[in-house]
């Protein structure tokens, strides 16, 4: 979509640049796809040469500027092969929750669909998923750190303040080690996600569950080494912490069907990560495929991604 206000495009990194009437620039997807009749600058992050990503002992750096496409790639990097992070495995499954084509993924970035505060953002529900923790550098010269789950406050709306930049978001060695579980679904086969749960557990820090897609904001429900809950009591802390004006509501799925599929899902991640049977009733059988594990083959094509994802 053209927009017809701009006046001027400045490749900058610089917080301490930004005017009212100004937008970040990243890869844009989402920015000219909804257009604009108040932008008169784009503060461009495109020469930022930030490092998409760097791994070390302590987790994983992703730059804001890192595409959904250099992500996806990540899983079967030199980098990552001889890490035993079972967290891995849930890049991908995030990556093709975008449903988009290739050359969205190799322009989308992380930081902008963070930044986008769309309920259904695939890099919202990964990082928090993670226990990611985004920087965010701020016009005065200051940074600051918030969790990932914190950044989403509502349907596109963040805790970003005019001028704030995402800088990067650091996904934690401790999290990216347990073993985790993934669900989703959507009202159509290359539908926006409706629901979407991420569930770790380790024998440190227990259980916890990601809600995402379903919700305005992304719910956690963390449940210590020793009080991992059984079914009954996962559905309790359902009900309790996620209270019905929080399910979101659009033509991608009534908040009744997300809250009932948020129950669902979430039991299943319960019984997949204790190993345990689920019960055969109604609602809760057959139990959805088991969660991607890490690949360990090269992929055999390149055309997974045109294949996979359509427009």
């Amino acid at each position: 979509m053209d927009m017809n206000t701009i006046e001027a495009v400045v490749p900058t990194t610089d917080p301490a640049q930004w005017r009212e009437g100004d937008a970040w620039l990243a890869g844009g997807t989402v920015l000219f796809s909804y257009g604009s009749t108040v932008l008169t600058r784009l503060l461009d992050l495109g020469q930022a040469g930030w490092p998409a990503i760097t791994v070390t002992d302590d987790g994983i750096e992703l730059a804001a500027t890192c595409t959904v496409a250099e992500l996806y790639a990540l899983p079967l990097s030199a980098g990552t092969a001889d890490r035993e992070w079972p967290g891995l495995a849930l890049i991908r499954p995030c990556c093709d929750s975008f449903v988009a084509s290739f050359k969205i993924w190799n322009m989308s970035t992380v930081g902008g669909n963070i930044c986008t505060g769309l309920p259904a953002g695939p890099m919202t529900s990964l990082c928090a998923g993670l226990d990611g923790t985004a920087t965010i550098l701020s016009p005065d010269g200051s940074s600051r750190t918030v969790p990932v789950a914190d950044v989403v406050v509502g349907d596109m709306q963040t805790v970003l303040e005019p001028g704030e930049l995402l800088r990067s978001i650091h996904l934690p060695a401790e999290a990216l080690s347990a073993r985790v579980a993934f669900r989703r679904l959507s009202l159509s086969n290359l539908g926006r996600s409706g629901v979407l749960l991420i569930g770790r557990l380790d024998p440190v820090f227990g259980l916890v569950i990601t809600v995402t897609a379903a919700t305005k904001r992304p719910v956690q429900l963390r449940f210590p080494a020793g009080q991992v809950p059984d079914a009954a009591a996962l559905a309790h802390a359902v009900g309790h912490s996620i209270p019905w004006p929080l399910y979101h509501d659009d033509i991608h799925g009534l908040p009744a069907w997300r809250r009932d599929m948020t129950l669902k899902l979430a039991e299943e991640i319960r019984a997949e990560l204790l190993d345990e049977s689920m019960t055969v009733s109604g609602d809760f059988w057959p139990p959805h495929a088991t969660s991607p594990q890490p690949s360990t083959q090269p992929e055999t094509s390149g055309t997974h991604k045109e294949a996979s994802h359509g427009n």
